[in-house]
């Protein structure tokens, strides 16, 4: 997983070493899914992104067309979810756990999803966890609380 606008966005102590821009990583996802729609061949981390674009159907037609996908945007208060956003915060956590990270991300979704009985709706709770940890740390100044992300995983894989 070492291609694509999100490879290596952290260093080894979590400094950003690079931030694509949002059209970026409106590019990435209209272009994955063009080329997933003309069968044409995958890097690496588009394939693991055409596997959740394939999920999502209900955002084809946002990146169908780069253009509105360019100039689209998603205000919270219009209760419209923002397909990117969305499709990242899926590959962010796939890559966490193809590499484990935090540790013990892996086992907690494991046991969520088998909870669960979905990969898929484990991954959104996940995602919940996630979002959290990023607006709190975004709220505070601090630096993601990894323990308290993998901590939310945890107790929801145990109620």
């Amino acid at each position: 997983m070492k291609d694509g606008p999100f490879s290596g966005v952290l260093t080894g102590d979590n400094h950003p070493m690079f931030q694509p821009s949002q059209h970026d990583v409106r590019r990435f996802f209209c272009e994955t899914r063009r080329k997933q729609r003309d069968a044409l061949p995958l890097t690496p981390m588009e394939a693991i992104a055409a596997d959740w674009i394939g999920a999502h159907p209900e955002y084809f037609d946002a990146l169908d067309d780069l253009d509105a996908a360019l100039a689209a945007v998603y205000a919270v208060e219009d209760g419209h979810a923002n397909p990117f956003l969305h499709l990242s915060m899926h590959l962010s956590v796939s890559e966490q756990l193809a590499i484990d990270q935090p540790a013990g991300i892996k086992q907690a979704f494991e046991l969520l999803a088998a909870k669960r009985g979905s990969a898929h709706a484990a991954q959104h709770e996940v995602m919940e966890c996630l979002g959290e940890m990023v607006w709190a740390s975004q709220r505070s100044g601090a630096p993601p609380d990894g323990a308290r992300y993998l901590e939310c995983v945890r107790r929801r894989a145990t109620r």
